[in-house]
């Protein structure tokens, strides 16, 4: 396999990874950060990001795949596969630490009671 396609799948699991929470604020009509609208994004531009994020990633994988081969995958699914996993980690760690799209916590003084 050409590195070339290789790193093509690599970055399509990436894109495709980053289509998913921005479909899901469109369907759930919640604002989330784009590079479209900045962090109030509406779920009309998350929509369209997401789609274009998706469409874009299925697009490079198809063209990384190459001519029509058997029906088995290549060594390219684990790439495509790493790409998404890397994506998606690397997302939820940045929210956790950032909360780039979810409100930070009041500090009210007192300590988190284990119970709702």
């Amino acid at each position: 396999m050409r590195q070339k396609s290789t790193w093509a799948a690599l970055l399509s699991g990436v894109l495709v990874a980053n289509s998913a929470p921005h479909l899901a604020s469109a369907v759930a009509g919640r604002r989330h950060l784009t590079p479209l609208a900045g962090r109030d994004s509406s779920p009309a531009v998350n929509g369209a990001w997401g789609a274009a994020n998706l469409a874009g990633g299925l697009l490079l994988l198809r063209r990384a795949a190459g001519a029509p081969s058997p029906s088995r995958w290549d060594e390219r699914l684990p790439w495509f596969e790493a790409g998404a996993a890397a994506f998606s980690v690397w997302m939820a760690g940045s929210e956790i630490v950032l909360r780039v799209n979810t409100p930070r916590a009041v500090d009210t003084g007192h300590p988190r009671s284990s119970r709702g």
